[in-house]
């Protein structure tokens, strides 16, 4: 029987979500770090759970030829990937797109998933780090050690060195309560705003002096307090001829990748029609609601539950006159009490999905296009199903690469309403 610790043989056969591959030993499951589709290699057993067994390679025997030299340690948050080529990091996360959808959705693919590819140097506009011993920095992968953000390659220099200047007094703020901060900047990087997230009671003045670092143009704290300068983020989008413009606070949920940003949403956007009808349910700020009423003068009701993020949407929907009307209330409740059907339904969840409460109201609503956002291989394909047994048929299904040299994709799905047979096509 297969037991931690043990040294085992692995032919390397698939990619499994998460960021581990599929390989087999004596008939049982492994689930294997650092890996690469078609390897032969050498892993340790970790441990053992519910039949299936997990494991980290510990000598490659068979190399692919897709690997590479890491540039940092794989371990350190976001980087799982960083052992393979940059082409073949986008292969396998269509496979997992595909593999999702025929496993969980029951709906297999009759082509490969297009993944737009994206640079993995400073994408990151938004990052949560840690504060531990004096140092700041993302944890290492299932630890609380700390390792260093600027090797990972996923922020700008230049906010490296508005971090490496905190942390310069960082063990001060330590014992002052912070112990994780969000980042977060505009595209061009021309606004920079950092959030302390504190425990306690804490003196916010001690802490007001960081927001006098080089690079940061604002600093709030814990809960939502304005210690410096504007806690907003300014974006122009463009769409084509058009151009999107958005505000939005250091806490509101944003997409996080400036390089492929205005590609996503280019790509929502070319699944309305001009004057369509639109429902964007967990609007956030407004980052398709804004977009679909400039680009398609669409008619558009913007649902979100967050406050914060709910005031930035009713504060970029203010300069569109009525295209855009706000409703601050939670998806679930809004599903019920509303009555009519749009032409086309937004949807972009967090990583867990649409609730069964949100994804039944939705589809009461009957909208003959259905444009579902994803950060999550899993619950898209969980939810399509519920969509195609629903009467639903996918029509189109994009990845855009918004987390390079990590497991993660993003998923644009589109479901149309169908009569008869329920069938789909890519």
């Amino acid at each position: 029987m297969i037991a931690p610790g043990q040294l085992v043989d692995l032919n390397v056969e698939k990619p499994a979500a998460g960021g581990r591959m599929i390989a087999r030993f004596s008939g049982q499951i492994v689930l294997v770090s650092g890996a690469i589709p078609g390897e032969q290699i050498t892993a340790r057993i970790e441990r053992v759970r519910q039949g299936v067994a997990f494991a980290e390679t510990v000598r490659v025997e068979a190399a692919a030829p897709d690997r590479r030299e890491p540039f940092t340690d794989p371990l350190c948050g976001g980087c799982l990937y960083a052992h393979i080529t940059y082409p073949r990091q986008v292969e396998i996360k269509a496979q997992v797109i595909a593999d999702a959808f025929a496993r969980i959705g029951r709906m297999p693919l009759a082509a490969p998933v297009d993944v737009a590819p994206s640079s993995d140097d400073g994408y990151r506009m938004r990052a949560r780090l840690h504060v531990r011993d004096g140092r700041i920095g993302f944890f290492r992968e299932g630890s609380h050690q700390i390792c260093d953000a600027r090797a990972t390659r996923q922020l700008l220099p230049e906010t490296c060195d508005a971090l490496d200047a905190i942390a310069a007094r960082s063990g001060s703020i330590h014992a002052w309560g912070v112990r994780e901060l969000v980042v977060s900047e505009n595209t061009d990087a021309s606004e920079r705003v950092v959030h302390l997230e504190t425990a306690g009671h804490v003196d916010l003045d001690a802490l007001r002096p960081l927001g006098q670092t080089p690079g940061v143009t604002g600093l709030t704290a814990t809960p939502a307090t304005v210690l410096a300068g504007d806690p907003h983020l300014r974006d122009t989008i463009a769409v084509g001829e058009h151009r999107v413009a958005l505000r939005r606070h250091v806490l509101s949920f944003f997409q996080g990748n400036r390089y492929l940003l205005a590609d996503l949403v280019a790509h929502v956007m070319e699944q309305i029609a001009r004057d369509d009808d639109v429902i964007d349910l967990y609007a956030g700020a407004g980052l398709f609601s804004v977009a679909a009423a400039v680009v398609r003068r669409a008619r558009v009701t913007a649902v979100e539950g967050d406050p914060i993020a709910a005031a930035d949407l009713k504060q970029n929907a203010s300069a569109l006159g009525n295209a855009v009307e706000v409703v601050h209330q939670p998806v679930e409740a809004f599903v019920v009490a509303h009555r009519d059907a749009p032409a086309v339904l937004i949807v972009d969840p967090p990583r867990t999905g649409m609730s069964r409460e949100a994804l039944e109201g939705a589809i009461r609503l009957q909208p003959s296009t259905i444009v579902y956002v994803s950060c999550d291989v899993a619950t898209i394909a969980r939810d399509a199903r519920r969509l195609l047994d629903a009467g639903y048929a996918l029509q189109h299904l994009r990845g855009f690469d918004l987390f390079p040299n990590t497991p993660h994709v993003e998923i644009v799905g589109r479901f149309q309403k169908i009569s008869g047979l329920q069938d789909f096509r890519i």
